[in-house]
């Protein structure tokens, strides 16, 4: 067999099994709608979710499922399917939608465009929210309308309609929801892409920082002006990326992002949520072991610092003296102290809070080789923080132990003064006498 047959074949079939990890189609609802005058003259309009088949294939295909609304989305510059990164397809949502120029004239710069073209959307997520996007659906009927119709008319469709179409623009983000630490660099995907070349765009990013919107970045390629910083010009321009950059995040980071992408007379956006979680910093007044006294009195202090969001749950509990209760069979598991007090959230300069949990504890001989544990739990922490001491308990000394100190530094107070009385006696006496 030749060298260039074994090629062709390695490729034929390696493109089988590309093929066939691509998704085929996907259960749909389409959206429906209708819009009619009300009693009182004002537009309104009717929803109706039916059930509809996103399929995959060549035109002229037949249908996977002939009993319901088919869209069979043919081949063109913007592959769809590319975009279903992960998760089974029968757990992703999806929804078509009409979509409506608003009476904007136009043809759609792309082969086989007419003026009379139906539009749709498709939006894919994914249920852990790991990837959404939006494709446009073009749709050329078989025949034109026979007099111009009104932008918020749309024709009916069947039950079993079967409806070919081709994406002509995508919009797709992989940051759905970030949860992000403090301080960290980040970035919001998104990107977009069209079926024709040389496209003429605008793009913007805006953010609703605690219920006010902020205007991020915007370009526009017709006229080139650029507002605001963040998105990279180059693969803006050269492969439609335009993911916003956040260097340095802060508690005033967190919020709603909104990327929008304007392409001819097609409107695009994504909604984007980024939240912040900084871990708390746990720590004890006092050493892994806690030496007292019988009956001296300690206040123990277990502090959380620097977390975000406010929510966090601080416990104290404690074990009896021995080996820890996980590594005994059978012992007794720990006990939830309950005279533990809190005190109140502190607000630190950055955004960040901090909170105290103590208890007051008065030391017995029963308790020495007892361990008391702080826990503390808060959303950025896959499991809980714990942090202890072990206590050790030990008489108190008497009396006679201190008058017997106080003694025998007295004896050698004396003494050592008497021998220094005779030393300085003993050398008076030598200075004394006649050589």
């Amino acid at each position: 067999m030749g060298v260039f047959l074994k090629l062709f074949i390695c490729m034929y079939l390696f493109g089988v099994i590309c093929s066939e990890e691509q998704v085929p189609w996907l259960a749909c609802t389409f959206i429906d709608e209708r819009v009619f005058l009300n009693n009182e003259g004002h537009r309104e309009t009717e929803l109706h979710p039916r059930d509809a088949l996103l399929q995959f294939g060549p035109a002229g295909g037949p249908p996977i499922n002939p009993h319901t609304i088919t869209f069979l989305i043919t081949a063109s510059r913007v592959d769809l399917r590319s975009y279903i990164v992960g998760g089974s397809p029968e757990h992703l949502e999806c929804e078509i939608r009409r979509y409506s120029m608003r009476g904007i004239q136009g043809l759609w710069p792309s082969k086989g465009a007419m003026p009379y073209d139906l539009w749709f959307t498709c939006t894919v997520k994914h249920p852990e929210d790991s990837f959404t996007f939006t494709g446009y659906l073009r749709h050329t009927p078989s025949q034109p309308p026979s007099s111009m119709e009104d932008y918020d008319s749309f024709p009916p469709i069947g039950d079993r309609e079967f409806i070919t179409a081709s994406a002509s623009m995508v919009l797709h983000t992989r940051s759905v929801v970030l949860k992000v630490a403090l301080r960290s660099q980040q970035k919001l995907q998104c990107r977009f892409s069209v079926d024709h070349k040389g496209p003429k765009f605008k793009v913007g990013w805006r953010a609703q920082i605690k219920g006010d919107w902020v205007e991020l970045y915007s370009h526009d390629s017709h006229s080139g002006v650029t507002r605001g910083s963040g998105v990279s010009q180059k693969g803006l321009l050269s492969t439609g990326d335009a993911t916003l950059s956040i260097p340095f995040v802060k508690i005033s980071s967190e919020g709603k992002y909104v990327c929008s992408v304007s392409v001819g007379q097609l409107d695009a956006s994504l909604d984007l949520a980024l939240h912040v979680y900084e871990p708390p910093s746990v720590s004890l007044n006092v050493g892994p072991e806690l030496a007292l006294q019988a009956g001296a009195e300690q206040k123990v202090v277990c502090e959380a610092e620097g977390y975000y969001p406010l929510d966090v749950e601080m416990e104290w509990y404690q074990e009896p003296p021995g080996e820890p209760a996980d590594y005994r069979a059978g012992a007794p598991l720990p006990t939830k102290l309950n005279n533990v007090l809190l005190s109140s959230h502190r607000h630190n300069r950055e955004g960040t809070f901090a909170l105290s949990a103590f208890f007051y504890y008065r030391a017995a001989l029963l308790d020495t080789g007892r361990r008391f544990t702080c826990r503390v739990m808060h959303r950025s922490l896959r499991t809980p923080v714990r942090i202890g001491f072990t206590l050790l308990v030990h008489e108190p000394t008497s009396w006679m132990f201190y008058l017997a100190v106080v003694s025998t530094l007295v004896i050698f107070l004396i003494i050592f003064r008497m021998l220094h009385y005779l030393y300085t006696a003993r050398q008076e006496s030598r200075k004394s006498k006649p050589y």
